[in-house]
This record gives structure tokens, C-alpha cells and sequence, in this order.
């Protein structure tokens, strides 16, 4: 894995790799200072999706306009490339932006806790149709966007957690981390009657499988898909388009992101598989859930 990650820094063209950071540090700065999500969370849904569509669309296309700039190099001039260029920030946006609501039951707390937990899944659900369309329509020669074994092993990314631990630890004390994290907070009102314990780990679960989602759209799509017409250029737009999702979250998450983005880019684009992703990106998810639980219970003594 080391070895991949060396032979990606080598190859990335260290100006357009420059620029483009500096490119998502200015949208950083202007989301976090001006707190643009929170704006965007206020509008109306069709308008909320336009502008959400236009920060990944921004993102996703900028290395490619650098290159263009830069060296004269033109976009892809492949139609079924440009269809996928645009496609692809709508497919987030929706997921992001529209709500999924189903009734199921008249008792109010109920109904919004089951409401929460299906949420993800029902979104994967709908991820997974949308991306065996275009699988089919644009790249039936490669496996289902990275969903496959072949050259899979467990080591290297328990490494990579294990390496996450002390970092998430000390997450773990920061106040804009603890507003965050654990997720579980926002289903401890709603929990009433028996299986308490049952219910708060279903919602965990359900919390997990948007990271199958995740990993599907960001690494098994936009870095296998795209590679099929511009190969490992492909991973850098990823990374960026990545950091663009984590508006809203602790500020040291969000830049993170973009360096995480390009490391499991980069491993998805040479083992062809997303399953390593997903085994580092479940194991940070519930890391941090285990470390905003037992945050907030050294907050709340250290109040007493």
C-alpha cells in the first residue's frame, strides 16, 4: 500500500497537485468562514440541489480545467466521459439533498427514529440502481465499480486504523468534534420503551451503510469509471469532489478528507477493489462514534 501511495506522489504533477489544493483550501475557507452550508440547508429543496450541484460540479472539474490551462491539454473529448462528468455531482447532490420519508407509526418518536435508520439504507438502495445504469450503459468490461476480492487483504488497512486511533483520540477532546459526534445523539430522544440498546445499535448500523455508499460513488465510480478514459488522473478530481461533501463537519475532518480521499483513490485505483476503503472508512466512522460517546461522558464529568 505504502508503494502505491509513493508511486501516485511521484507520478502527480506537483503544480496542478499545488493549485488544486489550494483551490479546495479557498472553498474550505469560504464554507467555514462565511458558513455557507448552513445557508444551503435553509433553501428550498430544487435550489438547495442546484447550488450543491454547482460546488461538486466546481470541484470535480477544476484539475481538468487546470490541465487545460496549463498545458493546453484538453478535456476528454469523449462523449460517454462528458456525459459521466456532469451526471456525477447531480447523483450526489439528490443524495445529499432530498429527504426519504416513509410512516410508521403514529407514535411520533417512533416513527422518526425508524425513519432515521432506514434513511441510509434506502438511500444505498437507490445509489446502487443508479450505478448499475451507468455500469451498464458505459463500463460492462470492468467488475461492478470495484466490487471484488481479487486482491484484497485485511493487514495493511487494520494497519491504517490502528494508526487512526491516537488521532481520533485526541479529536475526541475538541468541541467542534463533540457538536458532531457521536451520531448517536440525534436518535437518544426518540428511543422510548424496550430494546433500547437494540435500537441504538441498529441506528449504528444503518449509520455504516452509508459508507458502503460512500466508497461505491467516490472510489469504486469516480476513480474505476473515469479511469477507463484518463486513467490515474482520474483520483485527484475524486479528492476534491470528496472534501466538497465534508462541509459541515469538524474543520479538521473536512481537510483531512482531502488527503484521505487521495490515499484510498489511489489504493482503489490499483488493487481495482473497494472493499479496503470500506473496511478503513467503517472502522474511522465507528471509531469516532466510540470517541464522541466517551468525549462527551469526560465533558460531563469533568462539569460535575
Amino acid at each position: 500500500m505504502v508503494r502505491y501511495i509513493r508511486d501516485y506522489a511521484r507520478w502527480l504533477d506537483k503544480q496542478v497537485f499545488f493549485l488544486s489544493a489550494v483551490f479546495i483550501a479557498l472553498l474550505i475557507f469560504i464554507n467555514y468562514y462565511f458558513h455557507v452550508q448552513h445557508f444551503l440547508y435553509n433553501l428550498p429543496l430544487s435550489l438547495e440541489f442546484v447550488c450543491w450541484y454547482f460546488i461538486f460540479l466546481t470541484a470535480f472539474t477544476f484539475p481538468h480545467l487546470l490541465q487545460k490551462w496549463l498545458y493546453q491539454k484538453p478535456v476528454n473529448s469523449s462523449r460517454q466521459f462528458r456525459t459521466l462528468l456532469f451526471i456525477a455531482p447531480a447523483l450526489f447532490a439528490w443524495k445529499m439533498v432530498w429527504p426519504i420519508y416513509f410512516h410508521f407509526s403514529n407514535d411520533a418518536l417512533e416513527n422518526a427514529y425508524w425513519n432515521k435508520v432506514v434513511y441510509w439504507p434506502a438511500k444505498l438502495v437507490v445509489m446502487i440502481a443508479c450505478l448499475l445504469v451507468l455500469w451498464r450503459t458505459f463500463n460492462r468490461e470492468q467488475p461492478f465499480y470495484g466490487c471484488t476480492l481479487k486482491h484484497f487483504s485485511l493487514k495493511p488497512y487494520f494497519l491504517m486504523l490502528a494508526v487512526m486511533v491516537p488521532l481520533i483520540a485526541a479529536a475526541s477532546t475538541q468541541h467542534d468534534f463533540l457538536n458532531v459526534y457521536p451520531k448517536m445523539m440525534r436518535v437518544n430522544g426518540l428511543i422510548n420503551g424496550d430494546f433500547v440498546v437494540a435500537k441504538k445499535l441498529l441506528y449504528e448500523l444503518s449509520y455504516g451503510i452509508d459508507f458502503i455508499s460512500i466508497e461505491l460513488f467516490f472510489r469504486g465510480f469516480l476513480v474505476l469509471a473515469f479511469a477507463k478514459w484518463i486513467g490515474r488522473e482520474a483520483i485527484l478530481p475524486m479528492a476534491l469532489f470528496y472534501c466538497t461533501i465534508h462541509f459541515g463537519k469538524p474543520l479538521g475532518e473536512c481537510i483531512s478528507s482531502f488527503f484521505g480521499g487521495l490515499i484510498l483513490g489511489t489504493v482503489t485505483y490499483r488493487t481495482k477493489s473497494i472493499f479496503g476503503g470500506l473496511v478503513v472508512h467503517l472502522g474511522i466512522a465507528w471509531l469516532m462514534e466510540v470517541g464522541g460517546y466517551f468525549g462527551h461522558v469526560i465533558l460531563s464529568v469533568r462539569r460535575t
